[in-house]
């Protein structure tokens, strides 16, 4: 089953013509994760006619502007649009206390929850899981208090071999324990190991969204492998002073960090204003991880 990565804000935080501030919408195993909710989010969702039915939870990195100014408007709207599922916002505990006195002045009618699900930004830990999800915060090197996220697919059942079925005439009854890794034992009594059964499951959909950051390898181990990384290229390497100072990356910083993760595909993203184009930031990355994309307001990634 694939995932979809669609950029709806990938600027920074002077919003540009061509780039509004940074906001992100992940969709997998039936279900939308709003990341980060900058000013402007929901206009680019209603130019893109893009649905918002099955958002539940938003994931807010940290409490610059450019990254959660678009949520009072975004609420307010679900408002009139009478959603009604409630809202779960996962964020610095801080988000809570700003946005609580005005929910209660602009939108104290609502037909759902606003429920706020603080998060300690400087902890790898699972902050959200059900089912088949799980969410981790992945803590990032900012000038205030900020984390990515790791959003994981949960491992799913080994796959059945039809023949085998058959073959042994396994009842209907034992086939998801042996999905789940168990051995079959025949009515002559023979044991039939599970290998022989079954084959490994698929490989589970792994998405990390990291910005904003400096330089940091101490992500690597919680990124290691994913088949999609979203890091922050705020500036070229020619501003390598001014990105230490705003303790944002570079695009060579960010393809560095793909490489020495082993990510499968990494997309760029938060430019800053002064780049009109973006194809030299491609390519100051793409010379150090092959495998990159820039991030586009209003387009969509499936990986």
């Amino acid at each position: 089953m694939n995932a979809k990565l669609t950029i709806i804000g990938s600027g920074s935080a002077l919003p540009t013509k061509n780039n509004f501030p940074t906001s992100q919408l992940l969709e997998f195993r039936n279900k939308q994760f709003l990341i980060d909710c900058g000013e402007g989010t929901q206009i680019r969702m209603r130019q893109m006619n893009l649905k918002n039915n099955h958002i539940g939870h938003i994931f807010i990195s940290h409490l610059h502007g450019d990254h959660c100014f678009g949520l009072m408007g975004l609420i307010s709207s679900f408002g009139m649009l009478n959603h009604t599922s409630d809202i779960h916002i996962h964020a610095h505990p801080d988000l809570e206390k700003l946005m609580k006195p005005q929910l209660k002045y602009f939108c104290e009618q609502l037909p759902f929850q606003v429920i706020f699900c603080p998060i300690n930004p400087a902890v790898n830990e699972i902050i959200f899981e059900d089912r088949t999800v799980q969410v981790s915060s992945i803590p990032l090197k900012h000038r205030v208090p900020c984390c990515g996220f790791l959003f994981e697919e949960k491992s799913s059942d080994r796959h059945i071999i039809r023949e085998m079925i058959d073959f042994y005439k396994i009842p209907v009854w034992q086939i998801g324990k042996i999905k789940q890794g168990e051995d079959f034992t025949t009515e002559e009594g023979e044991l039939i190991p599970n290998d022989k059964l079954t084959l490994p499951p698929t490989s589970p959909i792994r998405y990390a969204y990291c910005s904003d950051t400096a330089y940091t390898e101490k992500i690597i181990p919680i990124i290691e492998g994913v088949d999609l990384l979203f890091h922050e290229a705020t500036f070229m390497e020619d501003e390598l002073f001014r990105a230490k100072a705003t303790q944002h990356s570079t695009a060579r910083q960010a393809a560095e960090i793909a490489k020495k993760a082993n990510v499968k595909k990494l997309i760029i993203g938060h430019y800053s204003a002064r780049y009109s184009h973006k194809t030299a930031l491609l390519n100051e990355a793409r010379q150090v991880f092959e495998h990159t994309e820039l991030g586009e307001d209003m387009k969509s990634y499936e990986f």
